[in-house]
């Protein structure tokens, strides 16, 4: 599947979030990251792909007549919202089995058993897994989250800062499970994220907004530039990446100039 996006704009009212924004078509295989400074439009743009918000401009789905269908019979767009989900009584685990058998009945097979361990084995969440959701934390059920939506096998991954509420440890796990998502399913994952050093060591594409309008696209080398640096976050820095493309970033200062 593959995601293109024309045209695509957004206002709250009078006032504009999201200008004409257009970009190249999202392939599967790859994750791609929506970077940019508080109040960008990174969460607006996401929740217009999810088909969340209403908007102008055009959302297109195209799907490869050649790929195979997801698990339920249709193909899955997933969106995972930023806030984790609710503290309820039910299990780790049930949380998990009630998010597979959306729409696939109440029968629970052996093998859907099965998916759902390795889920939360994946995200590390088996020593919890007979826990009370009640019982874990921001992260962990932000964790929780990202196994609900891969047991379901999505072709198109849409997911809204989803190390927010992690430590470092577990951003740097979840983010390389996202990535071995994308390329193992492969699926469509297009992810907001804040970190640009995570975004340039985890993600193939990087999308820059900057006041509600697509600032550059492409590589990490090519879009994490000092340049961009001092025009979008309004931050002197030096930059450098090693030969597997870490970051290495150094700020220096930081100014309020506005244009």
């Amino acid at each position: 599947m593959t995601i293109t996006i024309d045209n695509l704009g957004f206002r709250h009212g009078r006032t504009p979030i999201l200008r004409s924004i257009t970009l190249p078509p999202i392939e599967p295989g790859a994750v791609n990251a929506v970077v940019g400074p508080n109040g960008a439009g990174k969460s607006t743009l996401l929740r217009c792909v999810a088909g969340l918000q209403r908007h102008s401009g055009t959302v297109t789905v195209d799907r490869d007549p050649g790929a195979a269908p997801s698990p339920s019979g249709k193909d899955a767009v997933l969106y995972l919202p930023q806030d984790p989900p609710p503290a309820t009584t039910l299990t780790v685990f049930e949380s998990v089995l009630l998010a597979h058998q959306q729409g696939a009945g109440f029968r629970v097979e052996r093998t859907t058993v099965d998916l759902v361990a390795d889920a939360l084995d994946d995200v590390g969440l088996t020593p919890v897994a007979a826990r009370p959701m009640t019982q874990l934390s921001g992260g962990q059920r932000q964790l929780v989250s990202l196994a609900q939506a891969m047991v379901r096998r999505p072709s198109i991954l849409l997911l809204d800062e989803p190390t927010s509420n992690l430590d470092l440890h577990n951003q740097l796990a979840m983010l390389e499970l996202i990535r071995d998502y994308a390329t193992q399913q492969p699926a469509v994952v297009l992810t907001t994220i804040h970190d640009l050093t995570h975004a340039a060591r985890f993600c193939d594409r990087i999308i820059v907004l900057h006041n509600g309008a697509v600032h550059t696209t492409g590589t990490p080398r090519d879009v994490i530039t000092e340049d961009m640096l001092r025009e979008v976050y309004r931050v002197n820095a030096r930059i450098e990446f090693d030969d597997d493309d870490t970051l290495a970033l150094a700020a220096t200062s930081a100014y309020l100039a506005r244009d």
